[in-house]
Formats: structure tokens, sequence, C-alpha cells
């Protein structure tokens, strides 16, 4: 009651309160200093990731500079060969021996591998260029050569003391059907290895310029397209109707895909069947010779 008359009673509430408020603020201040802490330390670690992102981009931008331009590594030789010639250069290859395990072969398509790259080194982006390839190489540095044969094997990488080379990716073995397909002529013949046995060629009668009497070009495409999807069954009809263990379609790159073949290639032979298919024979038994 005296407390009431002196006016501490207020004095005392309001005192509770300011110190309600500055333990409020108090606490407060504690929180904002942890998360300015905690900041602080974010900031550092960013900063400590972003130099080392920095020492690591300068690494491999000095490691990019030591490397050499790709653009100055060449084949040492290109070389695109035929008939006996293949001969020679599979017999040369087939022939070559070392250590075991000290002779690579490796059929490429895609990414070069490991052991590829390792045994070639900066030459190795040469085989990105040559694939689809066939790869030899020995861990001297005697032998060093990718081919692209005409009959491609699985992709594989293996060592051993002679390289992994098949005459029949390179050159007709056994009997077999080639058969030439462009979008209005066809030609197909039966071989046993590098002699043609039979022989079976037809044109069809493909629309090969706009007319310009009555047709719009839109009717023109359609027609020639129902032209060239009948000749292309006949196509189809023909081949399954030779005797021939295994058959190869060559000729226009939008066709052949259609035929359910042993190999299929694009090939520029022209003219009429009889003389165009020889052609295609000589251009799909065509290998090609790269030195790395």
């Amino acid at each position: 009651m005296l407390d009431d008359i002196l006016g501490r009673t207020e004095l005392k509430e309001r005192i509770e309160a300011l110190e309600e408020e500055r333990e409020r603020l108090e606490a407060r201040l504690e929180a904002e200093s942890e998360r300015r802490a905690d900041a602080v330390s974010a900031k550092q670690s960013a900063e400590e990731r972003i130099n080392r992102l920095q020492d690591r981009i300068a690494d491999l931008e000095g490691q990019l500079a030591s490397e050499p331009d790709a653009t100055e590594v060449g084949f040492r030789r290109e070389e695109t060969v035929h008939g006996d010639r293949v001969e020679a250069v599979y017999d040369r290859i087939d022939s070559f021996e070392g250590r075991p395990e000290s002779v690579l072969t490796a059929y490429v398509e895609d990414a070069v591998p490991d052991d590829v790259r390792s045994v070639l080194g900066e030459h190795a982006s040469l085989v990105s260029r040559a694939a689809p390839c066939l790869v030899c190489a020995d861990d001297a540095g005697v032998l060093a050569a990718a081919l692209r044969p005409p009959l491609a094997p699985e992709p594989f990488c293996e060592w051993g003391r002679t390289p992994r080379i098949e005459r029949s990716w390179l050159r007709p073995t056994g009997r077999f059907a080639l058969a030439l397909v462009r979008s209005d002529t066809f030609a197909v013949g039966v071989y046993e290895g590098d002699e043609r046995v039979s022989f079976e060629g037809f044109e069809s009668n493909v629309k090969s310029d706009h007319s310009k009497g009555g047709f719009s070009q839109s009717r023109f495409e359609r027609i020639r397209d129902e032209q060239i999807r009948d000749h292309v069954e006949r196509c189809e009809e023909a081949l399954a109707a030779v005797d021939a263990g295994r058959s190869y379609v060559v000729g226009d790159r939008r066709l052949v895909g259609e035929f359910d073949a042993d190999a299929t290639a694009a090939v520029d032979a022209t003219g009429a069947p009889r003389a165009a298919l020889p052609d295609a024979f000589r251009e799909f038994w065509a290998v090609s010779v790269y030195g790395l």
C-alpha cells in the first residue's frame, strides 16, 4: 500500500516491462549475431569453393594448352584399296607378331576405348575421324593403322600376340548376293567369292522430272513416291527369290535401309543395271586404310 502511495508500484511495473523488452532485444541480438556468424562462415566457404574452382579451371586450361592441337595431328597415310591391294594389306597386318599381350586390336564405332587412347597417345584423336574402323596397334609403336572394313564385326577391344583381323571382314568369301538399288534401277548378282555366277536386273518407270502439264508439285511428288514404293517392293521380291546364304544391299542411301540384309552401304554406281553392278561391287568391297 505504501508503494502505491509513493508511486513505486507503477515504477516497478515499468521496470519489469523494460527488463522483459531488454531480454527480448538481447535474445534477438544474439540470434542476429548467430545468423551473421553463419552468413560469414557461408561466405568464407563459398569464397574457398570459388578459389578451388578457379585453381581447377586454371589447371585444366594449362593441360589444354599443353596438349597438341588435334588439327596438327594428321594421318601418316590415307588410301582406299581394292582387290589384290586389300589382300596385301590384310596379309601384312595378319602376319604381324609381338610379345604376348603387346598387340591391341579394337573395332571402334563411337567412343574411343581407353586402351586405344593409351597405346596411340595424341594420335588417338585420329581414330574418331576414321571411325567406324578397325584399329591395329602395338605397344612399341611399330604397328599403328586403322581400316574401315566393308563388313563390320561387333565392337571389341583386346590385347594379344597378333592382331585380330579376319579376311571375311575385308574380302568377298563364300556365296552371297549383292544387290544395287536406286529409285528406278535394280541389279543383283550372286557371287562365289569375287566371281559372279548369276545376274538379274531391271529398270522401273519412275518420274524424274516435274511435269508442267497439269500436275502440281505436291501431286507430282506423291505420284513419284508411289512409283518408288512399287519399285522397292519389286526389288524386295526379286532379292527374296535369289538363292544365296547372305545378302548385301547397296545404292541409294534413302532406300537401302528398307531391305532386310546382312549389310547395307551407300554407293554412287550409276548407269544401266548390268554395267552398274560391277561398279557397285568394287565400291562396296573397297577398304579405307589410315596410317595413325
